[in-house]
Formats: C-alpha cells, structure tokens, sequence
C-alpha cells in the first residue's frame, strides 16, 4: 500500500481561497481601527470603525449609497433655492434608538454644534458658509447660507455630521445596536417607523445583520483569509503589503478609484526648504513612477499637481515648473541645486521626513529615502506627530471642491497662496470664487509648499456575497449597501 500523496501547503491555501465564503448569517466586517465606539467629533477625529458606525445608526440628512452618490438620508427630500443660498430639507419620518421621534428640532441643534465656534469638526473649515440652520416645522429645516455652495449635500453626507444624540447614544438607523463586545457590536435594521402595520414585510434575517469589529490591520486580514469575514474596511497605503504577505485571491482585492492628496506636505522653512527651488529639488528627486511600483501598478498614475480636472477653478489646474522637465532634468536639477546650496552654506543637509510606522511606510521610506540620498540630502524617518521637515498627507477628499485640496495642500504657504485661499472662501459668487481659486492654485504651485506624489489608496477585501460593494472616489462603502437584499 503506497503512502497517500502530500498536498503543498500553498496548493492548499490556493485552493481555500477559490472557496467562496457561504452566504449565511450576519455579514461580518472588519474595520481597520480601534473598537467601534461613539466619539464627539466635535472634539477629536474618528477613526474607520467609530465612522461606519456612526453612519450605520446615525445617518446624516443625507447619505452615500454604493457608488458614493447622495442618497436620502434622514431627509426624503430636499430643494435649493435663492442661487444656491438656501437648502430646504424635509425629514422623513423617523425614530431615536429609544423610539422618541425625530424633530427637525432635535436635527438642527445637533448640527449647528459642528459649526459652533468652539467646534474641531475636521469638516467646520468647509461650513464657513452656513450663516444659520433653522428648523421651519417639526418635519422642516432650513440651512442658510451667506454664500452659495453646490458641494454642500457631500458634506452633509459624511459620518462627522451625523445626527446623533448622546442619551441614549445613537441615532435614526439605517441600523441599532443589538448586542455588543470588547470589540464588535451586531447590528440589525432599524424598524421603519412609516410603516403600515397593514405592510407584510417579512422580519429581517440574520443575513440583513451586520457584526462591525474594530482591529488591527493585520488581524482583520488574517480573519478574513480563514473566512470568519466578508469584508475588510479601511485599508490604506500602510497596510498594503500585509495583503501580499497572506496571499489573498486576487478576486477579493478591490480597490477605490479614490479621490484626494497623497504627497509630502513641506512644515518647515528654513535651511535647504527655505527656497522654492530647495523645496522644487525635493519634488524632482521623487520618482513616482517607481513608487507606485513599489506597491501596486493599480494604485494609478504619478500625480504631479495639486488639483484634478474639472474642479471649481476658473483656469486649468496649474503646474509647476519642475513637472515640465523630464526625468533625468528633473535629478540632474535637484543635484545642483543641493550643489549650490552647498557651496553658500558648507555642510550637511539633513531632512526629518514623518512617514506612518507600517509596512507601508517602510516601503515609502525606502523609496523616498533613497531618492533624497541620491541627491545628496541625508534623510532622517521621524514618527508621524514628530518634529519634521516634510510631513506625508493621505487623505480622501470628503467632496469635490478646489478649495478642499489647497486648503489641505496648504500646511505652510505663502501670504499669497493664504490671501487668494481667504479670498476664494468669502466670495459671494462662484465665478469670483473660481478665480481665487485659479489663483490660490497658481501661488500654490509656484511656491511648491506641497509635493503631490500619487492619489491615496485605499483598499478593501470583499467576499463574493457583498455583491452590490462598488469602488468609488469617497472610499465610502456604507454597510447597509454591501448585500443586494438590504436597504
């Protein structure tokens, strides 16, 4: 009798992997982040989990569906009037987490805490334009605005300006709470409370159940390669590799077509930075190309501007100087400009660089470290919260405004560039905001005060039963639009 055959382990792994998890009970989900949990946004930012479960039972007035549209939220529908200075919205009818109902009352003073002045709502820089929210009727609330913004209904739609209250905690749904752990919480349909007694809708299923876990990258793509998941949420450019490392099918990786910045953000100017052209040297010794490589050829093209077409400027999206040169200009400039500086101030130059302590931001380090040392600048890697030079900035643009990206772009520019920012956020038109926004975007690129590298990626693991998860350029994948059958 001859000894059964061996099976290779990774034969086995390929094999596992081909195996679709079964589409039975709750969807589970894996939130990169810390424990789901309510945080006043008000005070400190969210984290991925403590976001999807603010979105999952504190909706907005409005919402995005799978494909990043808005979506009826709290609101069932809504109109703008007085050129884009008025927003009337009229809410459905709905129901706090202890059953008590849903005024527009209840909504507009909970938003207007996001403009207050004592507000850190990482959104209130982009709220400028709310003069007031007044609620009209128990089911009416009116947003009054000193200048008109078109862009508004994507704010609105974000987990920061989710309606929610603090006793009991929670909101409007589209889910509640039903149980929760350490880490996780199960979540099931909100009842709709516009229902007729008469409807005969069946009770949600355990498939219509969501079980939100907050954890650690690499634990969430380790539950999810032994199928004890459907979907992994939150996934960034430093957690990529781990991807690599577990050998996940190929049809479970998908990634957004996000929008936003990712680059290097210059915080200091003094030494070699203190000039453009020392600033315009770091940004021709990148090489893009090969970073982006580095990770994933379908992270997307080189970026080597800070505005995308077809934004709210009155010009095409302006390009600096240095993007014109070819590649090997580009190093043999930068060189020479570390020459020249140091031929006036003899010595070292040494740059901090903050980078994420991660996978990912040890493959950044290797590919921008090496870049700066190739131009004769000595690299030092500091943690993200340190004392740096150039800081990365990895952030998905909340909604499609000019003035998002070189407002962030902007952590240290020049009077110019804050001038035409400050100019383009008072205009009392759009065409007069478009035109300090061309302008704004040309100071920006002439002063180089940020290094755009790519745009950010962002990834998710998605099992075959979340059929209706689609890609999007918010990176938003709301969980009561992962399945085809929920609502």
């Amino acid at each position: 009798m001859t000894a059964p055959r061996r099976i290779p382990a990774l034969l086995l792994l390929l094999l596992a992997s081909c195996n679709p998890r079964p589409d039975t009970g709750p969807v589970v989900v894996s939130a990169i982040g810390g424990r789901p949990s309510y945080p006043d946004v008000n005070k400190r930012p969210a984290d991925t989990t403590q976001r999807l479960l603010l979105d999952s039972t504190a909706q907005g007035l409005v919402r995005f569906d799978a494909s990043g549209q808005i979506e009826p939220g709290l609101a069932e529908r809504w109109i703008v009037v007085d050129q884009g200075r008025t927003y009337i919205f009229r809410l459905r009818e709905a129901e706090w987490s202890d059953g008590g109902k849903v005024t527009a009352a209840d909504v507009a003073i909970i938003l207007k805490r996001a403009i207050a002045p004592q507000s850190r709502n990482p959104l209130k820089p982009f709220l400028t334009a709310i003069d007031d929210i007044v609620a009209m009727t128990d089911q009416v609330i009116e947003v009054r605005l000193s200048r008109p913004r078109p862009d508004l209904l994507k704010l609105f739609a974000q987990p920061e300006l989710a309606v929610r209250r603090e006793n009991p905690p929670g909101g409007s749904g589209p889910f509640r709470v039903s149980a929760a752990a350490a880490n996780s919480v199960m979540l099931r349909p909100a009842f709709d409370p516009a229902r007729s007694p008469d409807d005969e809708v069946a009770e949600p299923g355990p498939e219509q159940n969501v079980q939100l876990i907050g954890e650690s990258a690499a634990r969430a793509v380790l539950r999810f390669t032994h199928k004890d998941s459907d979907f992994v949420a939150g996934g960034s450019v430093g957690d990529w590799p781990l991807i690599a490392m577990t050998k996940v099918a190929p049809t479970n990786i998908r990634l957004d077509p996000a929008a936003g910045l990712f680059g290097l953000a210059i915080v200091r100017r003094d030494g070699f930075l203190a000039a453009a052209a020392g600033r315009a040297a770091i940004a021709e010794a990148i090489d893009r190309t090969a970073l982006i490589a580095a990770f994933t050829p379908d992270w997307g093209q080189p970026v080597e501007r800070l505005l995308p077409d077809k934004l709210d400027s009155a010009s095409a999206p302006a390009v600096s100087t240095w993007a014109t040169l070819t590649s090997d200009a580009r190093l043999a400039d930068a060189r020479q400009q570390v020459a020249a500086y140091r031929l006036a101030n003899p010595g070292e130059i040494a740059l901090r660089v903050a980078l994420p302590d991660s996978p990912g931001g040890n493959l950044l380090w290797g590919q921008i470290g090496a870049r700066l040392a190739a131009i004769g600048i000595r690299p030092v890697r500091v943690a993200m919260r340190a004392e740096a030079d150039l800081r990365l900035v990895d952030e998905v643009a909340p909604y499609d405004s000019a003035r998002w990206y070189l407002a962030t772009a902007c952590a240290l520019c020049s009077d110019d560039a804050q001038a035409a920012l400050t100019a383009a956020r008072d205009a009392p038109t759009m065409a007069e905001r478009a035109t300090h926004i061309a302008e704004a975007d040309a100071a920006l690129a002439a002063d180089v005060a940020f290094i755009p590298i790519a745009t950010p990626l962002r990834w998710s693991l998605v099992s075959l039963r979340l059929q209706q998860w689609q890609g999007n350029p918010r990176a938003w994948h709301p969980l009561n639009r992962l399945r085809n059958d929920t609502n």
